[in-house]
């Protein structure tokens, strides 16, 4: 290693100020910090904070925190595979050949479709390439279904990093989530390709054995929903129901709790198993990267709401029990992974307590009372997205004021 940084340090000369390519030293030095830590430090005197983290070594951590859920959705696509062909005793390494096979294109086009345009962004604005894309180039192919055509993820990530990032000023002064900004694109723009009810079918354009269906749970309840509503029947009960006759002679119980706990149902990429994510919510939390009051309020919101809605239920979708909606869906992924971004997110302490109580309460509804998009989780970050300055505004108000009656007393 010491040989390949000896031969990038003998060209930093062309690349600095002066150099005949001085245009390109904001990549040359992305190159030279992503496969090095960088020579800077802080001077030796002077109140400086040290610390051993920085945004490369944040962002890294994210990305780490994030393999719980990409390993299994890699296997799980594989999985899934096999069991619509009928073939439940495949082996492991067959099956994470077909996960690989479907995933990592998705992962490539997406930290391309990134770098095409971070790089022009920074060489015309002259600053450095930020690690941020570490992040959002991972997350992009997590909330993808594993059949999304790749000209879509391309579109999907210029549109997000041009209109929810650069146009802001770049990382670290977005609004919106970029991730979840790439996935609603695709949702109002390509919505049969990445809708809440169906988002995962057989692969490689094969037919699946009879009555195999690639709905999710949440699709699953939908439809038994408004199938109840319509013939003006009793809904008790059903919601589970559905999840329950919703089984196959080689897996009789795909949508049981359990199943939907683990992970392996029919959805996204990243997002199907809760066991996963919050295996990388201790990551985070520990690390000190994510926040833990975030993570915590998001998952009371939504469960509180569920129990709410079943005491007023008049649908089969709100008798469905509270604890289901925890382990259904991308509420998970969304809490760990979406809903803690730094950027994005409240900042002041009880803010954060609001800001993910509320994201779980808004997901809930938009589930319930939206039967032609049952996922809620997207929607609920970005709206609060743009409500979390208002929320750290008004807790540094009460700050504020409280302490002046003090001040006065």
């Amino acid at each position: 290693m010491k040989f390949l940084h000896d031969i990038l340090e003998k060209q930093r000369p062309a690349f600095e100020k002066g150099g005949k390519l001085e245009k390109y030293f904001y990549a040359f030095e992305a190159l030279e910090t992503f496969m090095f830590t960088p020579a800077t430090t802080a001077p030796a005197k002077g109140a400086h904070i040290r610390d051993a983290i920085d945004l490369k070594r944040m962002m890294m951590t994210v990305v780490i925190a994030m393999l719980p859920p990409l390993l299994f959705g890699i296997w799980n696509i594989g999985n899934l595979h096999y069991l619509a062909l009928g073939q439940a005793d495949a082996t492991f390494m067959a099956k994470v050949m077909i996960g690989l096979q479907q995933s990592l294109p998705i992962i490539i086009v997406a930290y391309t479709a990134g770098a095409l345009v971070e790089v022009p962004f920074a060489l015309i604005r002259k600053h450095p390439i930020n690690e941020g894309f570490l992040v959002t180039g991972m997350l992009i192919p997590l909330v993808m279904p594993p059949d999304i055509p790749l000209w879509q993820v391309a579109l999907a990530t210029i549109f997000a990093i041009l209109v929810a990032k650069e146009v802001f000023g770049g990382t670290g002064m977005n609004i919106l989530n970029v991730a979840l900004t790439a996935r609603a694109f695709l949702y109002f723009a390509y919505p049969t390709d990445i809708s809440g009810t169906k988002v995962w079918t057989f692969l490689d354009g094969g037919k699946p054995i009879d009555g195999f269906s690639g709905a999710t749970a949440l699709g699953v309840v939908a439809e038994r929903s408004t199938q109840i509503s319509e013939a003006k029947s009793d809904f008790a009960g059903q919601a589970v129901a559905a999840l329950a006759d919703k089984t196959y002679a080689w897996m009789p119980d795909l949508f049981s709790f359990e199943s939907m706990f683990i992970g392996t149902i029919p959805g996204s990429i990243g997002e199907t198993s809760t066991l996963a994510c919050l295996l990388g919510a201790l990551i985070l939390i520990a690390t000190g990267v994510g926040s833990w009051k975030i993570i915590v309020s998001v998952f009371g919101g939504a469960y509180l709401t569920g129990l709410l809605l079943n005491g007023l239920a008049v649908n089969a979708y709100m008798d469905l029990p509270a604890h289901y909606h925890l382990v259904m869906g991308g509420l998970a992924f969304g809490a760990v992974y979406m809903a803690t971004d730094p950027v994005s997110a409240a900042h002041t302490e009880l803010g954060k307590w609001i800001y993910g109580f509320l994201i779980g309460v808004m997901t809930i509804i938009i589930r319930v009372f939206n039967p032609a998009y049952p996922e809620g989780i997207m929607l609920a970050v970005l709206l609060m997205n743009v409500f979390a300055p208002l929320i750290d505004y008004y807790v540094v108000q009460a700050n504020k004021n409280r302490r002046l009656k003090r001040a006065t007393v």
